[in-house]
């Protein structure tokens, strides 16, 4: 069971849905894996969850 874990901001579902599809496809491609085993799970952080440089992505946004 090969499984591609991918972390970001949040999505719309069509955003998910390609992200998945894709992701699989290439998994696949490269290993030679047949692309029905593959498992994607897609974390969502909301830009208050997550800090870079010491200071929340939020708070960068809101002070741009």
């Amino acid at each position: 069971m090969p499984v591609i874990i991918l972390e970001m901001a949040p999505l719309t579902t069509d955003q998910k849905r390609s992200l998945a599809a894709e992701m699989t496809e290439c998994a696949a491609r490269i290993t030679g894996l047949p692309k029905e085993g593959f498992y994607v799970f897609i974390k969502e952080n909301g830009l208050e969850n997550v800090g870079v440089g010491g200071r929340l992505i939020a708070d960068r946004e809101r002070d741009r």
